[in-house]
């Protein structure tokens, strides 16, 4: 037997006599669990002892009281007394032992004790011998050699404390023969002490041993139970058995209704025939099955062992335990063995699992599943000198869908997506979802150059393809980035960010399109994060300020307002661009706060101004989303004292396709102070003639891109321009054609009915200085 885990050493008992006793630290087996083993009955044994010593205290002063003082006896017999109630004290300790365990300092406390119960018979031994005749000396040493064997008797349970008393009582009876000159029963004290110390030491091994394999046999019924216990709770729970042909014996109604069947029916039935069910007919057995064939086989042990199983009621999935099992002349006759159903338990897991890999909309693989096989990928291309690839794609325009008509259908076009991404992929790409509008593909073996270039084409003119969505035909695109293992980086998380470097470029060049991955984007990305950090500054260090372009009356060329434009003069970058920092602005949503100071700022330079001429300001659609933009207007118009009517909000097509309820809304209340709204861009993105009949707008402003076109004769420019003017002069709006370079464009505008002209011809952005000397100049003019 052996049980380590409980403390206890292996049987037959394999240790030294000073180990068994508790002087050493034992080979095998706890120390402290093993004195508890022999030290959890030495109470029951205190009776005897303070009888064996109260009945040998009581000779020995008879032989003596003729010879000795009585007062020296009574002191004698007192210490006698004081001694065994000292040590039986001392064992009273030990009856609660085996629920704490016994200490060092309890058992050198106890073997002390014992050791005081011998100094008495020392003295016996040593003075009242002289005192007494020689028969009186043979009667003494009788009384002491009846306690040294009644102590290795009845102390087996404390074995320590009985060499000792043995011992030294025995030491001090020959030395009472020595010095009485008696050498030969000298000889045979010492003889007798060392045969009784031998036969206490293996009485104290065989105490022990009985006593490691009783706790034992208890441990083990005690777990036995617990387990017969919890099995009998568990009703999904059954006892099998089989006999050495693997059919079945002595079937439990529950294991029978495991197969769905009676005990009668299965009995002497194959036990893995069942399990196959119709399996078995075609002989293509799951994995599982042959392991526990195998087990049974070579009559091996095994736990836990999941089997998938065929029933008439479908698939299961079991958990088996089994154990081979003997008879009393060591033959094997079978197995024995405990299982369950744990199919719902599998069902959940296997759901579990597919959840943390798996993305729930599209079915596609997700970021974790993705980050694997690009792992396993880059292994693969290290190990055969090969490459991988990792695309990285993102739905352009997909946004503007989702807000306008609503995250349902969005959902909608994101399967319609997956499902055409997967499409174009082959045994040598996987892609999945990471996120939102996000997807990546891995591509295992990217040697083939132009692997990574066809498959991105692919991807783009497949998902750029018209989707019938609700009666909703939807236009999408897709913007591919893609970076080469290990070229491009020698880590997942490398490659990854690399290709999502790409991805950002293409995006920048306008979507619809692939970048590979160069070097050169992390300067890029680095330069980017070091000017959105001085943009965040730009206020605080009064780097921003405006420019003003002029716009004037088609007809008399008069300056009737201003366009306020953001320039930005940074002291780590210098001037930089417009087309640069307000895009970083609105992704950055920085344009909020700037944006309000530009409000501020164009309010309070109009104040100096002539009372007719207005000042246009560009809101962009991360402005006007705000919830308090409205508010913003009207605290910069009352800070600065401009009149309502002074102001003009220029707002593009795209803010309606982000939220168009809310643009409506904040715009109306923009209209409701008494500001003027314009349209910017008419023509170029979604236009829609829907928002033009629920808004009131002043203006409409006719890109350059349209004048230029006119100008170089285009049919469709000038269609589009005449239009747009008829369309305007209908609703009672004004337009304005931007671009307008020299006095041709002029001319041609002013022929077409546009109302105002805006471009270099007229004026080029100017300081706030330069706007109000032009309008004072040209006061002065006409006033002339």
């Amino acid at each position: 037997m052996s049980d380590k885990h409980s403390g206890l050493p292996s049987l037959p008992l394999q240790m030294s006599f000073l180990q068994v006793i508790g002087l050493r630290e034992p080979g095998e087996g706890d120390w402290t669990r093993l004195r508890t083993l022999q030290y959890s009955e030495l109470h029951k044994v205190s009776l005897i002892r303070i009888a064996a010593h109260g009945l040998a205290a009581l000779l020995a002063v008879s032989l003596y009281l003729n010879t000795i003082a009585h007062w020296i006896l009574g002191i004698w017999m007192l210490g006698v007394v004081a001694a065994v109630w000292n040590v039986t004290r001392i064992d009273r300790n030990f009856i609660d032992i085996e629920k704490r365990g016994v200490q060092w300092n309890e058992f050198t406390r106890q073997a002390l004790g014992v050791g005081g119960c011998t100094i008495p018979w020392v003295a016996a031994l040593m003075f009242f011998v002289p005192q007494g005749t020689v028969t009186d000396h043979y009667a003494l040493w009788a009384i002491a050699a009846m306690l040294i064997a009644g102590s290795a008797a009845a102390m087996a349970t404390a074995p320590v404390a009985t060499v000792l008393f043995d011992l030294v009582v025995g030491a001090a009876g020959v030395a009472s023969f020595l010095l009485t000159g008696d050498f030969i029963f000298a000889i045979a004290a010492a003889a007798y002490t060392v045969t009784i110390v031998a036969g206490a030491l293996r009485s104290a091994r065989t105490y022990l041993s009985a006593k490691i394999a009783e706790a034992g046999v208890a441990e083990k019924d005690e777990v036995v139970s617990l387990l017969l216990r919890e099995f009998e709770e568990k009703e999904s729970d059954w006892l099998w058995q089989v006999d050495t042909n693997r059919r079945i014996r002595s079937a439990s109604p529950r294991f029978a209704f495991a197969f769905g069947s009676t005990p009668h029916d299965i009995e002497g039935e194959s036990f893995i025939k069942l399990i196959a069910g119709s399996s078995w007919e075609s002989g293509e057995f799951p994995r599982s099955l042959h392991e526990l064939a195998e087990k049974l086989k070579r009559r091996e042990h095994f736990s836990n062992l999941l089997v998938q199983v065929y029933l008439e009621a479908g698939r299961r999935w079991w958990e088996l335990s089994g154990t081979p099992i003997y008879d009393d002349n060591g033959s094997y006759i079978g197995f024995r063995g405990v299982g369950s159903d744990v199919t719902e338990q599998r069902d959940r897991d296997e759901k579990i699992a597919y959840l943390a890999r798996y993305d729930t909309l599209t079915g596609l693989p997700n970021r974790l599943m993705l980050t694997e096989a690009l792992g396993d990928a880059m292994r693969y291309a290290d190990k055969w000198k090969t490459r991988c690839a990792f695309l990285m794609i993102d739905l352009d325009r997909f946004k503007a869908v989702n807000d306008s008509l609503g995250h349902q259908l969005g959902d909608r076009l994101l399967a319609e997506v997956s499902k055409r991404l997967d499409a174009v992929m082959t045994e040598n790409e996987r892609c999945g979802r990471l996120g939102g509008d996000e997807f990546a593909v891995v591509i295992r073996d990217a040697t083939d150059n132009g692997r990574v270039d066809r498959l991105s084409e692919a991807i783009i003119e497949t998902l750029s393809q018209p989707y019938v969505i609700d009666n909703h035909t939807l236009f999408i695109g897709a913007s591919v980035g893609s970076a080469v293992g290990p070229r491009d980086g020698n880590s997942v998380e490398t490659l990854m960010r690399n290709a999502d470097l790409a991805l950002y470029r293409a995006k920048d060049e306008g979507g619809n399109t692939h970048y590979r991955y160069m070097p050169s984007l992390h300067a890029d990305a680095e330069e980017r994060r070091k000017l959105e950090l001085s943009l965040r500054r730009a206020i605080g260090r009064e780097e921003l300020e405006l420019n003003f372009q002029p716009v004037v009356n088609a007809r008399s060329e008069t300056v009737v307002s201003f366009e306020a434009l953001l320039r930005w003069n940074s002291e780590e970058h210098g001037f930089v661009s417009p087309a640069k920092f307000i895009p970083l602005a609105e992704d950055t949503r920085l344009i909020v706060p700037i944006g309000e100071w530009v409000l501020q700022e164009a309010c309070r330079e109009a104040t100096r101004w002539p009372d007719d001429i207005k000042v246009a300001v560009n809101v962009s659609g991360e402005q006007l989303l705000e919830p308090n933009f409205a508010n913003s207007v009207v605290r910069a118009l009352a800070d600065t004292g401009l009149p309502a009517h002074r102001l003009e909000v220029e707002v593009t097509e795209s803010v309606f396709l982000r939220d168009g309820r809310t643009a409506r809304q904040t715009l109306e209340e923009i209209l409701a102070l008494g500001c003027s709204v314009a349209l910017d861009d008419f023509g170029t993105g979604y236009s829609s003639l829907g928002y033009l009949r629920t808004l009131r707008f002043s203006t409409i402003k006719v890109d350059k891109s349209f004048v230029q076109g006119a100008t170089q004769e285009s049919q469709e420019s000038l269609a589009i321009i005449r239009a747009v003017v008829a369309m305007a002069r209908s609703l009672e709006m004004t337009t304005t054609a931007e671009g307008v370079e020299d006095a041709t464009q002029a001319a041609l505008i002013r022929e077409l009915g546009c109302t105002k002209i805006q471009g270099y011809y007229f004026g080029r952005p100017m300081k706030a200085v330069e706007a109000r000397s032009l309008v004072v100049k040209g006061r002065g003019t006409r006033a002339a």
